[in-house]
C-alpha cells in the first residue's frame, strides 16, 4: 500500500510526456469558480515571479560581464585559458604519456640509424674519391670491392631502417 501511495507523491519534475498528459486532461469541470479564480491568480503571480527572475538573471549576467571587463578577462583570454587547461589535462593522461614515450624512442632510433648511414656514406665517399682518382674508368670503379661493399652496406642500412620503422 505504501508503494502505491509513494507513486502518487513523486518528487521528480514533470517530463515532456507528463506535461502533455496534464495539459490534455480537462479539470475545469471539477473546479469550483472560487478555485478557478485562485488558480488564475496563482498563475499570474507565477508568471510575474518568472519575469522578475529572468530580469534578475539578466542583470546579474550584465554585472558578470562588467566585472570580467574590469579584470581584463575577455573571450579570447578565456579561450586561451580553457585551451591551456585542456592541453595540460591531455598531457597528463596515460595514453598521451605512453604515445610520447614511444614516439621519442622511435625518433632516437631513427636519428641513430641516420647518423650511422651518414657516417658510412662519408667513409665510402672518401674511399671512392681515392679510387676515382686512381681508377681508369667508371665501370672499373663499379666492379671494385670498395664500391660493392658500399652498395651492400647501403642496402643493409635501408633494410634495417624499414624494419625498425614498422
Amino acid at each position: 500500500m505504501e508503494a502505491q501511495a509513494q507513486g502518487l507523491l513523486e518528487t521528480e519534475p514533470l517530463q515532456g510526456r507528463d506535461e502533455d498528459t496534464v495539459t490534455s486532461a480537462d479539470f475545469s469541470n471539477m473546479l469550483s469558480e472560487e478555485e478557478k479564480e485562485e488558480l488564475k491568480a496563482e498563475l499570474v503571480q507565477l508568471e510575474d515571479e518568472i519575469t522578475t527572475l529572468r530580469q534578475v538573471l539578466s542583470a546579474k549576467e550584465r554585472h558578470l560581464v562588467e566585472i570580467k571587463q574590469k579584470l581584463g578577462m575577455n573571450l579570447m583570454n578565456e579561450l586561451k585559458q580553457n585551451f591551456s587547461k585542456s592541453w595540460h589535462d591531455m598531457q597528463t593522461t596515460t595514453a598521451y604519456k605512453k604515445t610520447h614515450e614511444t614516439l621519442s624512442h622511435a625518433g632516437q632510433k631513427a636519428t641513430a640509424a641516420f647518423s650511422n648511414v651518414g657516417t658510412a656514406i662519408s667513409k665510402k665517399f672518401g674511399d671512392m674519391s681515392y679510387s676515382i682518382r686512381h681508377s681508369i674508368s667508371m665501370p672499373a670503379m663499379r666492379n671494385s670491392p670498395t664500391f660493392k661493399s658500399f652498395e651492400e652496406r647501403v642496402e643493409t642500412t635501408v633494410t634495417s631502417l624499414k624494419v625498425q620503422m614498422k
